[in-house]
């Protein structure tokens, strides 16, 4: 077996094998827009959308704390975290969540430790710091985070990955929150790197149920070493160890009691089967189109996962046989985050996934038979290998209805400057434009990062990263977690120029949160499908709402909801344009708002 990137020296490479794979289960249920998708769209000379920084203006002036700036001697300091675009006030405006960490062996002077950070927007393009009032700031290495309603009490809860400890915030409800991990059967004595996370109704019994990735098996105690840990080497340059020759963790599955408490059913579930892996995020949608949610894990430096439902309670890993686990070269590869999307309109989800410099991200084509084709370079997305790529999401940034790709990138090396190696610590991002089907109906990107502005192209060492409409003015925004400097706000200027359609809904017999509730949209010949989500690009969160661009269609002919419990389809037709639906299950739309509405 080849290993393309990270050769570390001292470092012992296992043999490829891992856990052996069940059949994979024929899908018994498919969900297909049998209408024929619009022709391709021209290829632009100059992008009309650009993406601008407005942090420091929103008042987003927190700095990232994360082991020490200029070297990283454990494989903790270069990690990074994850960030998260959640309204946890229900308002209708996102608010944001900042994680944070710490500086190895730093004694801080009391109250000046970093912590984590909420953001309540204020309507107006700015935001205002609630972490004291809100009662969810921590100290500690923070990685990642995900928000469901696990007690179905109508307020979006917060779960929070750490080296150390995890917590689960209850949403009070009135603009507080409480740390709820032990009463909730979630507190582990052992320290645990947890990593992404994903809450889930697994069973379908209308309890939200929760996947916690584990990346390392890294015990403070006996890290750091005051004389300095050995060094391993990068392309001749001494840096830090890892993840290879380090211990793989397990990954946990929690199920819902209903009664506001958890189950450990990893063993149970077959989750435990894949056994020790570098697993950084998690996602969960329905991949097969049986009705049940399937769990997509992406892992560093292994074989990433495809956790099938089996209907059952259990999960079967069929991402080998699925064609979802290797390069298409049948390489490992450093597998750090994850978007997911229908991307040519076919009818099924595929997987963008980031990875490590010297290697290409992954596009996995879903052939709508249980099974994925690698694209990455048939579809144009493989042109780029010099970055260190983390959080991902695609965004239909221009509102054409055909999602486009956006990247997040950033070194894990600082001492990699002043050696002419062609990369740099710090980073620009990428865009890669759906240019719709071409000949043959193949669907192609176009890597159009030149042309999107100053917040595509300034460099920072970024993580996480989460996509939403934050001023909602129909265009989808970013903001982005910066390694050591303070977050990115990414405001999306032109994107609103087509229309665009933005759902909310709200689960009655299912979840609350709804999530794993699908959403079709049609305009004219042409059909788009999402399903509400929690857990995606790196360790974070996007908005829980789901956005669809229209192109110049006015009016949406047909939105069909697919609740996740009953699986009960609910139909809507001649829809206008531009506007933020509410819709409750059972009971239809309940609430419309135009943009910038207050």
């Amino acid at each position: 077996m080849i290993f393309p990137r990270r050769r570390f020296l001292g470092s012992s490479f296992t043999a490829l094998g891992g856990s052996l794979l069940d059949a994979l289960v024929t899908p018994l249920w498919r969900w297909k827009s049998p209408l024929l998708l619009q022709s391709s769209k021209p290829n632009p000379t100059k992008s009309p959308v650009q993406y601008v920084d407005v942090a420091r203006e929103a008042g987003l002036t927190t700095p990232n704390v994360w082991g020490d700036p200029n070297t990283k001697k454990y494989i903790i300091e270069a990690k990074g975290s994850g960030i998260a675009f959640f309204d946890y006030d229900h308002d209708g405006w996102l608010d944001i969540y900042l994680t944070n960490g710490s500086q190895l062996g730093k004694e801080w002077p009391a109250g000046k430790a970093p912590t984590t950070h909420l953001y309540k927007n204020n309507r107006d393009g700015t935001f205002t710091d609630v972490t004291e009032k809100s009662g969810i700031g921590r100290s500690g290495w923070q990685t990642g985070v995900c928000v469901g309603d696990y007690n179905n009490d109508g307020w979006d809860d917060l779960f929070c990955t750490f080296w150390g400890h995890n917590i689960l915030f209850r949403n009070n409800g009135d603009g507080t929150f409480t740390d709820v991990t032990k009463q909730a059967g979630l507190y582990n004595e052992e320290i645990r790197w947890g990593s992404g996370c994903t809450f889930l109704d697994y069973n379908r019994d209308g309890n939200l149920d929760l996947f916690v990735c584990n990346y390392i098996k890294l015990d403070p105690a006996k890290n750091p070493d005051p004389n300095g840990p050995p060094l391993c080497q990068w392309k001749g340059i001494p840096v830090m160890c890892g993840p290879r020759g380090l211990t793989g963790d397990t990954n946990i599955l929690y199920k819902n009691n209903g009664d506001g408490t958890f189950t450990d059913v990893s063993e149970k579930s077959g989750i435990l089967k894949p056994g020790g892996r570098y697993s950084i995020t998690a996602v969960s949608y329905d991949f097969d189109n049986d009705g049940w949610p399937d769990i997509y894990v992406a892992v560093d430096s292994q074989p990433s996962i495809l956790f099938q439902n089996n209907h059952d309670g259990t999960f079967s890993d069929v991402a080998v046989v699925a064609g979802c686990a290797y390069s298409d070269n049948g390489h490992e590869q450093a597998g750090m985050g994850v978007a997911v999307a229908d991307y040519d309109c076919d009818g099924w989800f595929d997987i963008f996934k980031t990875n490590f410099a010297d290697d290409t991200c992954n596009l996995y084509h879903n052939n709508g038979d249980g099974s994925f084709t690698d694209v990455t370079f048939a579809s144009g997305v493989g042109v780029n290998n010099q970055y260190v790529a983390w959080g991902c999401g695609f965004v239909d940034y221009d509102n054409d209805g055909w999602a486009d790709i956006m990247q997040i990138n950033g070194h894990v090396y600082p001492q990699i400057d002043g050696h002419n190696l062609g990369q740099t610590y710090k980073n620009p991002r990428i865009v890669y434009r759906n240019m719709g089907p071409g000949t043959g109906g193949t669907v192609a990107f176009k890597d159009v990062s030149a042309e999107m502005g100053p917040g595509i192209s300034e460099k920072f060492s970024s993580r996480g990263a989460a996509f939403g409409d934050y001023d909602n003015d129909g265009g989808i925004d970013t903001v982005i977690l910066n390694l050591g400097d303070t977050p990115s706000l990414l405001h999306n200027v032109g994107g609103n120029a087509q229309n665009w359609i933005k759902l909310k809904l709200i689960g009655t017999k299912c979840n609350r949160t709804a999530i794993g509730a699908r959403v079709r949209v049609v305009t004219g010949t042409h059909a788009q499908m999402d399903e509400v989500h929690s857990g995606s690009s790196v360790m974070s969160q996007s908005d829980l709402r789901l956005h669809f661009g229209l192109g110049k269609s006015a009016i949406v002919d047909v939105i069909e909801v697919k609740w996740p419990t009953t699986q009960k389809v609910e139909r809507f037709v001649k829809v206008p344009a531009n506007q933020i639906l509410t819709i409750r299950e059972g009971s239809g739309i309940v609430l419309s708002s135009k943009p910038g509405s207050k």
